[in-house]
């Protein structure tokens, strides 16, 4: 295989570059640089010039509004945007409910929901996780009870990350309890507006609101907001989900990470040395660096295969199971460079303090992205799970 970039490609990471140069928001970039929370605006507002470029619905059919960029050029802009430490796109819209809909949707429901999501005017939330329906996602409790032209939802959902942003959730629902616990759910897509919704934050170990418990009582929802076929719901969950665990691998936002890393180490003395010439220290960057690299090669191979329009299966899982680890040991490597610089955490390095930050660059908020990434690995679908999924359908076991 050749992994060498073509002078088209070459081309178009220069074009790349040249759009972050010119058109990257200073004021975004320095929150950015200094891990400061972005506002709902910040996020949107950067969106929305990606979307004028082109490079916000990469994977969107260009039937739809999305782009026909080549699996190269998508992985270029991917690493090119982590590299420049640009905001994370919210992928609630584009990369999962987006998908559903032109996928499985109605005329009408790709008319009225996908311009939304293209151009960020809607921010939808995601509503599968509940208490006691986690990696058991099947057996979620939520119910949608058919009433007239409307679906009468009562239940709760939990961890649904920044729905307190939200104007629009997708949630799996429960419409039949007759019957086996996959075969019963449905796909709905519910305005947060609508009386008998309520959001209530959890507050994370950092100190941060991103995450909320989501309650439905009595709420009343269209038919006309089912997606696809009651109690089909099942199917177009697993198929939004491969999307989510193929973007979780994070191949870009790794790199860039290790890179952060090895500059911090060379700058933190060990015993009168650079971190980095420790042996111990160096090995454990060597090894997830191989890994790192394996896996750029696995995810490329199947970006490739989903640009001939083959739908990612349990190679997603394998992604996210060693793209999770492999950013969770990045963390930790930073953690450790940093020392006693990694011991604050967000809220007391950066809310409401004058004070210079401690330390080098960058070490101010290592502890924090240390244990908020500890979700990797559970969210999407646990490590766990995906183990069984690779188990039995690549070797025949038993899940």
């Amino acid at each position: 295989m050749d992994l060498a970039f073509s002078q088209e490609d070459l081309d178009f990471q220069e074009d790349v570059r040249n759009f972050l140069a010119s058109e990257y928001p200073l004021d975004i970039k320095e929150k950015q640089d200094k891990r400061l929370p972005l506002e709902r605006e910040d996020i949107i507002a950067w969106q929305k010039i990606l979307a004028t470029k082109g490079w916000f619905a990469i994977n969107w059919p260009k039937e739809f509004g999305g782009t026909a960029l080549s699996p190269t050029e998508n992985y270029i802009l991917q690493n090119e945007l982590a590299s420049a430490n640009t905001p994370i796109l919210i992928p609630f819209g584009v990369n999962m409910c987006g998908p559903v809909v032109y996928t499985f949707g109605t005329a009408e429901q790709k008319k009225k929901y996908l311009p939304g999501i293209l151009n960020s005017d809607v921010w939808w939330c995601q509503g599968y996780s509940e208490p006691g329906a986690g990696s058991d996602l099947a057996s979620l409790q939520t119910r949608a009870v058919r009433d007239g032209d409307s679906y009468v939802v009562n239940g709760q959902k939990t961890w649904t990350t920044l729905g307190q942003y939200a104007n629009w959730i997708f949630c799996l629902v429960r419409t039949d309890t007759t019957v086996k616990q996959q075969a019963g759910i449905s796909f709905l897509l519910i305005d947060m507006d609508t009386p008998g919704i309520e959001v209530r934050p959890i507050i994370l170990l950092d100190g941060t609101h991103e995450v909320n418990e989501v309650w439905f009582t009595d709420v009343r929802v269209p038919v006309e907001n089912l997606v696809g076929e009651e109690n089909k719901g099942w199917t177009y969950a697993k198929y939004l989900l491969t999307h989510e665990r193929t973007n979780i691998a994070g191949v870009g936002f790794s790199q860039a990470g290790l890179a952060a890393v090895k500059r911090l180490a060379r700058s933190q003395q060990h015993r009168g040395r650079p971190l980095i010439e420790n042996p111990h220290f160096a090995a454990r960057v060597a090894r997830v660096e191989i890994d790192l690299m394996a896996m750029s090669t696995t995810n490329l191979r199947i970006i490739s295969a989903a640009a001939k329009g083959q739908a990612p299966g349990v190679e997603s899982s394998m992604l996210k199971v060693k793209g999770t680890q492999i950013r969770q040991e990045i963390n930790d490597l930073a953690r450790r460079a940093a020392g006693v610089y990694a011991m604050p955490i967000a809220s007391e390095a950066v809310e409401g303090s004058n004070a210079a930050p401690i330390g080098p660059d960058g070490t101010a908020t290592v502890t924090a992205q240390y244990f908020n990434n500890r979700k990797l690995s559970i969210f999407g679908g646990s490590n766990e799970i995906q183990r069984n999924i690779i188990a039995k359908v690549k070797l025949g076991g038993r899940a």
